[in-house]
């Protein structure tokens, strides 16, 4: 063939193939051949191919109820919502909870595929999951990465969004915001970013992926006292052979260090420009949040139609789902009603 050569996606796919090299260093054999088993309180994880990947997800309750997708983030897995998915069956919800690319069981359907953690892409995973399960609409609902792909859903394909929960609020970001420079305290806390920044970073991470996400989950929710098997049952999806590849370009695209696939530049550019939400919404946030979230009042007017805001007490952090199970169903349960 005489095509042009794409030269962005040369760099896309040689940064992807440098990084999965190094995550299939760190993973044990057994690791790299079988991937992550059943989800324990979500009951069994199906596979079903959507788009560019065959998604491990749990899927509960009615098939003929009205939807809800629960969205997880880094680094934690579909186990967050082991005490939400059951209480929203139990309120009339069929519920889905995949893995996002680079997580516990779910694969790409090519070696060539570019192993992209861009917000767009994760984004259009989630609508070809809707897709390849015949689900018109859904409520979507998630936290950290899964919120921010739940907000863009509901930007850019609000036909498909029902309603939306969302931990932390607005986190639509663009290229061009994360090249701007943030108070010292404020780039303090995003420490992780600039590490992953160098290969030294990526030497670490994928060396150290089992300790190293644990340290975010302590400083992320520092009042959090999870027990050993709590965190154990959730890095097993980390062994991906993707994970590293995936965490590493999601952190560098978003500096403008490493370049996304042409197929979503329209995309970018539309969620480059903030645009408003109008579905149902509830935002959420817990009152010991350690990472990095915006406050409520500077998102507030970004969302245009039915709105709450509830911030939890009681030492939530960031985790909110897992850390404050009962309040995020209540949320999910309620959204609709605004």
């Amino acid at each position: 063939m005489n095509d042009p050569v794409d030269n962005s996606r040369r760099r896309l796919l040689g940064a992807a193939a440098l990084n999965v090299g190094l995550a299939q260093m760190a993973l044990p054999a057994a690791a790299q051949a079988a991937p992550a088993g059943g989800a324990g309180a979500l009951g069994p994880i199906r596979q079903i191919e959507a788009g560019v990947l065959d998604v491990g997800h749990a899927d509960l309750g009615p098939r003929d109820a009205p939807v809800a997708i629960l969205l997880h983030g880094w680094p934690y897995d579909v186990h967050a919502f082991d005490e939400v998915a059951p209480r929203l069956v139990a309120g009339g919800y069929r519920v889905i909870v995949p893995y996002l690319r680079g997580y516990g069981s779910t694969r790409f359907l090519s070696a060539e595929a570019p192993r992209n953690g861009q917000q767009g892409a994760i984004a259009a995973d989630i609508i070809a999951l809707m897709d390849a399960l015949h689900i018109d609409q859904a409520v979507l609902a998630g936290f950290d990465w899964g919120a921010r792909t739940a907000c863009i859903v509901a930007a850019a394909w609000p036909e498909r969004c029902r309603a939306l929960v969302s931990v932390s609020g607005y986190l639509i970001g663009s290229q061009q915001a994360g090249r701007q420079p943030l108070p010292p305290q404020a780039e303090q806390s995003w420490w992780y970013q600039f590490y992953f920044a160098t290969e030294r970073g990526a030497a670490g991470y994928a060396a150290n992926r089992h300790d190293f996400n644990r340290l975010i989950w302590t400083t992320a929710s520092p009042r959090w006292r999870f027990d050993d098997a709590t965190y154990e049952r959730s890095a097993a999806s980390f062994d991906n052979p993707d994970h590293v590849a995936i965490v590493l370009h999601n952190y560098r695209w978003r500096l403008g260090l490493a370049t996304g696939e042409p197929k979503f530049d329209a995309l970018e550019r539309t969620l480059a420009a903030a645009p408003t939400i109008a579905v149902p919404t509830i935002t959420l946030e817990g009152d010991a949040n350690g990472a990095p979230h915006p406050e409520p009042s500077s998102y507030a007017r970004k969302f245009t139609g039915k709105y709450a805001h509830r911030t939890l007490p009681g030492g939530i952090g960031h985790n909110l789902p897992q850390e404050a199970p009962a309040e995020f169903a209540r949320a999910v349960l309620d959204v609709t009603k605004l």
